[in-house]
């Protein structure tokens, strides 16, 4: 925003510190000559031997003399306490907007992109050092965030452009290839091209949770347990998993197509990623306090943490985890997290001392 010239802070707490010392000298100058004029005679007399020439019985002016030798030396108090004022104020302001200046510095560098830099004002807390420190937490998120994207957006290009040229070299392939299968060819052009579609969705999916542009209304994890375990049941019973809900009522406040989309792909994260027969899938809801609570473990090969801690970045798989088939587009558990941060949530992901995972989303509880 551009904005005219104005006086520096700088000045202004400068003038406001000599401003103040005039005002305190000035009522302390003010409280001696009145204490003066109350203790002190206006007139007095003459008592022999108190001066070289006496009178007997004349009467001496007090107040009057005493204000003539008052009031100079008075205003010579003020124009030091003025002096003094405005160079101590402004040798008092500049070491008090030094981290400010450091703070200012900081802000304009991130401005031009640079997001690696940080302030670390030494010293103990105090409200200048809580700014610098919240000025470089927040770098610190906004550079892992941005870091973040880039990854994202590399690996997006590189998952979109994957059927892109799959595509195009089945179509290569085809045209120079006299006795090319159409059927076996078409075939393969729809799974590629659904492939395509689904990565879209899933990254307009995210981007939709990103911006938090839903509606938030009253939601039972519960019942969408249900509807995405009865939704998957044909997908189970492929894989040979037995899906086991439990829970109570656990009301929250969010989106329901958006929660349902976060349950479902638990659910299927959990089916697909599982024994290759005799797995089993545990989906339960409870309320602890203040939070609603869904948990989805499941059976599995044995996972390292390493492992699971990456398992929630976009296009990261478990290689180990994953099937021929339903291997999905490498975002399950990247909207999962989104949408778990979109509604103000937590995502926590272990391994099972037996083999496979355990996943517990909270969210505040309505």
């Amino acid at each position: 925003m551009a904005r005219p010239p104005g006086v520096s802070v700088r000045l202004k707490l400068t003038l406001s510190y000599a401003g103040f010392l005039m005002l305190a000298g000035a009522l302390l100058l003010a409280a001696v000559w009145w204490f003066l004029l109350r203790y002190v005679p206006e007139r007095a007399l003459i008592v022999p031997g108190s001066t070289e020439n006496p009178t007997v019985g004349d009467v001496f002016p007090v107040r009057s003399n005493l204000l003539r030798v008052f009031a100079p030396r008075a205003f010579a108090v003020l124009a030091f306490l003025l002096v003094f004022g405005l160079v101590g104020g402004w040798f008092l302001a500049g070491r008090m907007l030094a981290p400010l200046a450091r703070i200012t510095e900081a802000t304009r560098k991130a401005a031009t992109g640079s997001l690696s830099h940080r302030v670390q004002l030494p010293g103990r807390r105090d409200e200048f050092r809580e700014l610098a420190d919240a000025f470089d937490t927040m770098l610190a998120r906004l550079d892992a965030h941005v870091a973040e994207q880039r990854r994202f957006a590399a690996n997006a290009s590189h998952e979109l452009r994957t059927p892109l040229a799959i595509s195009k070299a089945l179509l290569d392939v085809a045209r120079t290839d006299p006795d090319r299968d159409t059927d076996a060819l078409l075939a393969r052009l729809s799974a590629v091209n659904t492939r395509a579609i689904d990565l879209t969705e899933a990254l307009l999916l995210v981007s939709h949770a990103e911006q938090r542009t839903f509606t938030r209304e009253p939601v039972d994890l519960s019942l969408l347990a249900e509807e995405a375990t009865e939704t998957l049941l044909p997908l189970a019973e492929r894989h040979g998993v037995a899906l086991e809900t439990s829970g109570d009522i656990t009301p929250t406040l969010g989106s329901p197509a958006l929660l349902l989309q976060l349950t479902t792909n638990l659910v299927h994260n959990a089916i697909v990623h599982n024994l290759p027969s005799g797995g089993t899938v545990w989906v339960t809801t409870g309320t602890g306090p203040g939070t609603t609570v869904l948990t989805v473990e499941n059976t599995g090969e044995p996972l390292t943490p390493e492992l699971v801690a990456t398992l929630t970045e976009p296009f990261r798989r478990g290689t180990e985890r994953v099937h021929t088939d339903h291997a999905g587009v490498g975002l399950g558990l990247a909207i999962v997290r989104t949408i778990t941060e979109a509604h103000d949530g937590t995502l926590t992901l272990t391994p099972r001392p037996a083999g496979g995972l355990r996943i517990s989303v909270e969210l505040p509880a309505s």
